[in-house]
């Protein structure tokens, strides 16, 4: 009765652990899409973001990347946040962080920075002490109305004006939807959010798409808080870095605002031109006049040579939960 009573005990246990583990490692590898459930159901999510100043002139910057079960990346910047003072070529070094009770406490390789966040805020020690309070900043152009001669592609009713379109709660789907319309010269202002997903790395992170002419896209990830490179948030895929990296942290709403040049062509029908494209990314410029002088086509809808000015806008599905609102057009005259 006893050998009875031990095994189902340990069985008990060994289940409860097997449970226990199968919950935390679920917690782990969640992906949430609503900013009040993450905050209420991780608490890392109310850490990973910016600490600093929302002027220009700072002497530091710190940037947050939640990593998932109390672990964090953090950069700091030497003048300020991007947009703000810092810019490429300027220091930045990684701090690795760790929760430690109600605090986060975080040290660069060397062991010579560390960094304390504790009630809102980074104390960033050098060995001087640099308190940094979190902000949160905001697009100068989300929410913006679109003028009087402006296509409206979405404006949270309905996805009438896609191909292969579907609205939740509001908000287009990024299930490699197509506008309808085509469009030569352009300028386009969208909105996205990208998920937050603290388990995830590189390209499987809030990764989408905005395809101009059905052939050139700027990136959609959530790249928060790294260098900026092509294949991210601001980045012209294959061709082109950013200037910065200005993509806010996940479930941020974020804006591109785009004034894409088309290809030209001569009478004869040849091409003439390769479009050009100026860009800015939450209200920075990341691009100016860049050509886009590539046929580009990987996962883009449009393939092989180009035939005319114009094409459609396109937004790609990348297999993870990227959301869209308040997306117009204003064609060139």
């Amino acid at each position: 009765m006893r050998k009875r009573t031990l095994l189902l005990t340990l069985c008990s246990l060994f289940l409860l652990g097997s449970f226990t583990a199968s919950a935390d490692a679920k917690t782990l590898t969640k992906t949430w899409t609503d900013p009040k459930a993450a905050s209420q159901e991780d608490p890392d999510f109310l850490i990973q973001g910016e600490y600093g100043k929302t002027k220009a002139g700072a002497k530091y910057g710190v940037q947050v990347i939640a990593l998932g079960h109390g672990t964090f990346d953090a950069y700091l910047l030497e003048g300020g946040l991007p947009g703000l003072g810092w810019e490429r070529g300027k220091p930045r070094q990684l701090l690795k962080g760790k929760r430690n009770g109600e605090k986060i406490d975080f040290t660069n390789e060397e062991g010579t920075i560390t960094g304390t966040i504790s009630d809102g805020q980074f104390i960033l020690v050098l060995p001087e002490k640099h308190p940094l309070p979190r902000i949160e900043r905001k697009s100068p152009t989300l929410n913006a109305a679109a003028p009087k001669d402006a296509v409206v592609l979405f404006d949270g009713s309905s996805a009438d004006q896609w191909n292969n379109g579907k609205v939740e709660n509001g908000f287009l789907l990024a299930t490699g939807c197509t506008s309808k319309q085509r469009f030569a010269d352009y300028k386009l202002h969208l909105e996205f959010r990208t998920p937050y997903m603290p388990a995830a790395r590189g390209q499987g992170r809030g990764n989408s798409g905005v395809y101009h002419s059905g052939r050139w896209e700027t990136q959609i990830l959530d790249s928060f808080g790294l260098e900026g490179k092509d294949n991210q948030a601001g980045g012209i895929y294959s061709i082109s870095i950013p200037r910065l990296n200005m993509c806010l942290p996940p479930l941020a709403w974020q804006t591109y605002d785009v004034d894409f040049k088309a290809a030209k062509f001569d009478t004869s029908g040849k091409q003439a031109a390769w479009p050009r494209i100026t860009v800015k990314l939450n209200g920075v410029l990341v691009h100016e006049d860049l050509e886009l002088a590539k046929n580009l086509t990987t996962s883009a809808p449009l393939k092989g040579p180009l035939k005319d000015s114009k094409g459609p806008v396109h937004l790609q599905n990348h297999n993870n939960p990227v959301v869209f609102r308040n997306i117009w057009v204003v064609p060139g005259k």
